[in-house]
């Protein structure tokens, strides 16, 4: 019981040692931010698809798409970040942490798919170009640059310590890199009326967002395996933890993230000297929450004379 109580006073400050700000309290707070990036993306969204198909702008209406992705990507964020502060149950011994996990691979999936969908549209065009009203295309376009980096902004501070977060932040962002392309390219075509202008301008915006992509994939996908979080060296805990006064070796050493914010770690301590006392695992909790940002660690102490035929190293 007292493990389970060390655990919660100290999982809000989980990531402090590699993050800065104290990001990782702010969970709770980043309610609003998901409540008033959703409502603006919707109400853009219907502007931009209902201008789109008046003047039969293909690159709207299919940046209207894009957006439309966004607010998935959103609800998912915060459905993520929502199930992650519910209490653990007998089932769920941990809460429901592990859906930000989740909701960020779903986050990097759903871009992936808005990307292969920007790329099919833009190779269509190549072989049909649409007359397009350019300045009507940059103003509108104009507007989704204004939300989608407003909406980024609100999630700017969250995106270092927590992938979830991230995964929204990167999802705006993207957007707005949309938008800007579509405003150059609607600005060039009404000078030059060049129309494969616009759907070259997607091709490479969809490029430079596969890029930022695919390391949210690698990382989200990593975690999903139970992967020691990046920011944490495993061969430094493990030193850590063997500079103990009194630990002669570690075996079983586990690093893994409960959640986008939150790692945990178990492992096997010989102290042939025998069981401490309660005082050294406060002090080793202290020292894995303080330098390395690790708030739920469970240490077995064994005292060597019975687990001589344990392997010394099980990584």
């Amino acid at each position: 019981m007292s493990g389970h109580h060390g655990h919660d006073h100290s999982h809000s400050h989980a990531g402090h040692s590699h993050g800065g700000h104290g990001h990782s309290h702010a969970p709770a707070s980043f309610d609003r931010a998901f409540a008033i990036g959703i409502g603006l993306n919707i109400v853009f969204v219907l502007i931009e698809a209902l201008v789109g198909l008046r003047i039969d702008s293909v690159a709207l209406v299919a940046d209207a798409g894009h957006n439309l992705s966004d607010v998935l990507g959103l609800a998912v964020a915060w459905g993520g970040a929502t199930l992650a502060r519910s209490a653990p149950s007998k089932r769920f011994t941990y809460g429901l942490k592990g859906s930000t996990i989740l909701a960020a691979l779903a986050n990097a999936l759903l871009l992936l798919v808005a990307l292969g969908a920007i790329v099919l549209e833009a190779s269509q065009r190549f072989a049909d170009p649409a007359p397009v009203a350019g300045l009507t295309v940059s103003m509108v376009a104009g507007v989704g640059i204004a939300v989608n980096v407003a909406t980024a902004m609100l999630f700017a501070r969250g995106r270092k310590g927590d992938v979830n977060i991230r995964g929204a932040y990167l999802h705006m962002a993207a957007d707005a890199a949309v938008s800007a392309g579509v405003v150059i390219a609607g600005l060039i075509i009404w000078q030059t009326r060049i129309t494969w202008i616009d759907p070259a301008v997607s091709i490479v915006i969809a490029v430079l967002i596969f890029w930022q992509t695919w390391g949210l994939l690698r990382e989200t996908v990593e975690m999903s395996l139970a992967a020691v979080p990046r920011g944490i060296e495993y061969d430094q805990v493990e030193a850590a933890l063997t500079a103990l006064p009194g630990v002669v070796r570690i075996h079983d050493l586990h690093i893994w993230p409960m959640s986008t914010t939150e790692p945990v770690l178990t492992a096997h301590l010989v102290m042939p000297a025998g069981q401490p006392g309660d005082a050294f695992l406060g002090i080793a909790r202290a020292m894995l929450h303080d330098r390395f940002g690790i708030g739920h660690a469970t240490l077995q102490i064994e005292t060597g004379l019975d687990c001589s035929l344990a392997a010394p190293e099980t990584v």
